[in-house]
């Protein structure tokens, strides 16, 4: 990640205070540079790598910074960085797979005003919107929400619904959506390449602020949801046009001990064909909590096989936040 000092957007692409009915400036120092440091034993370590640098966004008046959670998983170490200078240390209070969502706590004061949040699903396809990192307005973007739709990710993870943005966001983790209003509406997720008629387009994807309110409380109180944790696999599974392969195994889990091989093409789950990436991830989901034996039907070459796996929880894998 280049240093803050040594890029800016070009002043056609910053959004400008006079075109907003928001007090602009004030909105983007909510967003804090983030820097997080992990062991090299952590589980993410080989995947995300021990050194991790993005954004958050301070939400309450306590400073509570909300950011998306593969940032600070397995962290040890958290700086929190403002627009006018001040450095103070984090740390993790929690990590919501389901969401993507990761909540720091700053351990000193930041002096940094809080932004409202909003809500995604009153934006519309076509609404222009900022996109904002640390910074300030030289890492603010002018952007415009091209989609707004389902996300399904190979590491075991949906949305029922994202915001997808363009002009692409270069350092898009942890960045802050603010929409028309000034309100946070979501959190940047991951750069993404999308087919646009003729051509392809290069944009963001967003977690709605919305999946957050219900689940809020229970990650300051407790470190994580009341939800039941889903089964997990460790099965990195891709799209390859009308099938659904292993692409990958996370060392030690689940699938790679049951002696799924990559490249392996998953059939059906429990009898019944996945007709996505997405409904192969539901499909497993609604077997029960972590723990569920999950039956597969795979081919390996031009050999089918059956497997039962015995789920697990992918929070038992990862290095826990210190108790605060």
């Amino acid at each position: 990640m280049a240093e803050q000092k040594d890029w800016a957007f070009p002043a056609e692409m910053r959004p400008r205070p006079e075109d907003w009915r928001f007090d602009l400036d004030r909105a983007l120092d909510a967003v804090v540079q983030l820097r997080a440091e992990i062991p090299e034993d952590a589980f993410t370590a080989p995947i995300l790598g021990t050194e991790r640098a993005g954004n958050g966004v301070v939400i309450n008046d306590s400073g509570l910074v909300l950011t998306i959670g593969y940032l600070i998983t397995e962290a040890s170490v958290i700086w929190l960085t403002t627009n006018k200078g001040t450095v103070a240390g984090g740390t993790v209070l929690a990590y919501d797979q389901a969401t993507g969502f990761g909540l720091v706590q700053p351990l000193g004061k930041l002096g940094v005003r809080a932004i409202e949040r909003g809500t995604a699903s009153a934006i519309r396809v076509g609404e222009n919107v900022v996109l904002a990192g640390h910074g300030g307005r030289a890492h603010a973007l002018k952007a415009t929400v091209f989609a707004k739709r389902e996300f399904a990710g190979y590491w075991e993870y949906v949305l029922d619904e994202a915001l997808f943005t363009a002009p692409a966001h270069p350092q898009w983790g942890g960045s802050a959506l603010i929409a028309a209003d000034g309100r946070l509406a979501g959190i940047g997720s991951l750069l993404v390449q999308e087919k646009i008629d003729a051509g392809t387009i290069q944009g963001n994807m967003i977690v709605p602020i919305d999946l957050l309110d219900p689940i809020l409380d229970d990650m300051v109180k407790k470190g994580r949801t009341g939800r039941t944790p889903r089964p997990w696999l460790g099965m990195y599974t891709t799209e390859a046009g009308e099938r659904l392969v292993v692409a990958g195994l996370a060392p030690g889990g689940p699938a790679e001990r049951a002696g799924l091989k990559i490249g392996d093409a998953i059939l059906e789950v429990a009898g019944e064909k996945p007709r996505s990436l997405a409904d192969l991830w539901r499909k497993i989901w609604k077997l029960g909590p972590s723990g569920s034996v999950v039956p597969l039907r795979l081919a390996r070459g031009a050999k089918i096989s059956e497997l039962n796996l015995t789920s697990a929880d992918r929070g038992d894998f990862l290095k826990k936040p210190h108790l605060h």
